[in-house]
């Protein structure tokens, strides 16, 4: 039987891998899912449920992915290929080389990770390395990269991003954290807190974002910062209402100590590093938000199938169609862009897709959660009781839809990605509009 006779529940699995065509993945990509799914499935899927409900994974899950290097393809593609290669790591999986990898094979590595519909048990994996690690790897001068990245890049340590705080979190410009050098110039002394930090409960370093100048962005420096014992450090892990074993950590830092060599790049330009950080964050929020309006979807429609009442099973209604309709439109409108993006990505340099699709980057991460949001919504209403209930056939959606404000939130703030988005579009325009212009006196010929 052909994949395209196979059937599957409607809006289960992305059109690519219901059998359709598509002009995007190549041998190596389909390959790749393949032995994606096996170890994912194996390693994390099949539990996934289970261990969120404990609120935090077995500490094997995440050693069975470090093992395996899977835990490196949450890295921003292409890849450091020639750290990776000298740490003796040269391929995934026995299906893929590490200079092959690119930004499609990213994108179907996130989708994998989020099979189970859940956020937190692939967050607790993955969140640390993949927006920990490239603030290092991009800006981290050479003594720097050879401290941290031969353990970081083989998961023997953790680490996490530490942006936010109590009073600055899509407003970063205002972060207060302050990194002061000592009188002899050879340390920071760090002072403030940080909040909602994925991962920071169980990392030994953070790249942490500090002020070492003064207001606004200017003042903004990246520093890696020691954690799990280290003198001045405190941290206590957070109740949030979904992702709960993603491990989102409060951090009070009161006097700590560390090294100017800690300093990521140069002082001042925080801001900078900051933001290119964000947009793979923000890209692979939406590809995880994406499948995660997949699996809900799916969920209810497989649901309304069996389920009956009024005589007939549910999908015989019409108002229930309707809404499964609108929603499937919006789920695939969404993969098709997500898609397009990243193979955007595969063929732009980077200097160039750091320009035109910074802004799309934020409004592609921001319709991922409106998108959600539906999808959620409606397999809760079409589960009924079931679906407002913690345990038994509606439990995963219901946890999904706690899941919802965890996309909207993280990575930037809806309101502010929207406005962030058609900003940065009519700053390009402008720009280029700008460097059209005939300078005044020269001739037109």
């Amino acid at each position: 039987m052909s994949a395209i006779s196979t059937p599957i529940i409607p809006f289960s699995e992305p059109p690519y891998l219901a059998g359709l065509p598509s002009p995007y993945y190549s041998e190596s990509h389909l390959k790749w899912q393949k032995a994606c799914r096996a170890f994912i499935q194996e390693n994390l899927i099949d539990q996934a449920l289970e261990w969120d409900t404990n609120e935090t994974l077995p500490e094997s899950v995440f050693k069975n992915f470090a093992k395996a290097g899977m835990l490196i393809p949450s890295l921003p593609a292409p890849l450091p290929v020639e750290w990776l290669k000298r740490l003796g790591i040269r391929d995934f999986l026995g299906v893929l080389k590490v200079e092959d990898f690119d930004y499609i094979h990213t994108m179907i590595y996130c989708d994998e990770m989020a099979r189970s519909g859940l956020a937190g048990p692939s967050g607790s994996l993955t969140t640390g390395i993949s927006f920990g690690v490239p603030p290092i790897l991009k800006f981290g001068n050479a003594q720097l990269q050879e401290r941290f990245l031969p353990d970081l890049l083989t998961a023997k340590k953790r680490t996490c991003i530490a942006i936010t705080e109590p009073g600055a979190g899509s407003d970063v410009a205002n972060i207060s954290t302050t990194a002061v050098k000592t009188p002899d110039g050879k340390h920071y002394i760090i002072n403030g807190t940080k909040k909602w930090i994925t991962n920071g409960i169980w990392s030994e370093y953070s790249s942490m974002a500090v002020r070492t100048g003064g207001p606004g962005p200017t003042g903004l420096s990246m520093v890696v910062v020691p954690l799990l014992g280290y003198p001045g450090v405190n941290m206590r892990r957070l109740k949030v209402g979904g992702q709960v074993s993603a491990g989102t950590t409060f951090i009070e830092l009161d006097d700590v100590k560390v090294p100017v060599e800690n300093l990521i790049g140069e002082e001042g330009m925080g801001m900078k590093y900051i933001m290119t950080n964000f947009n793979h964050e923000r890209l692979t929020i939406a590809i995880g938000a994406t499948r995660q309006s997949r699996v809900a979807l799916a969920s209810a429609m497989e649901y309304v199938m069996k389920r009956e009442a009024f005589g007939k099973a549910l999908i015989e209604q019409p108002v229930v169609r309707h809404r499964l309709a609108k929603c499937g439109a919006m789920l695939e409108s969404q993969w098709a862009w997500v898609e397009q993006f990243v193979y955007q990505m595969t063929k732009l340099p980077k200097a160039t897709a750091d320009v035109e699709l910074g802004g799309l980057t934020a409004l592609v991460k921001a319709q991922g959660g409106i998108v959600l949001d539906e999808c959620a919504r409606c397999a809760v209403l079409l589960f009924g009781g079931n679906g407002y209930t913690k345990s038994g056939q509606g439990e995963l959606v219901e946890r999904i839809y706690r899941e919802v404000p965890g996309m909207r939130i993280p990575g930037g703030s809806e309101d502010v990605m929207l406005d962030l988005a058609v900003r940065q579009l009519i700053k390009n325009f402008k720009n280029k509009t700008k460097a059209m212009e005939i300078p005044k006196g020269s001739s037109k010929l």
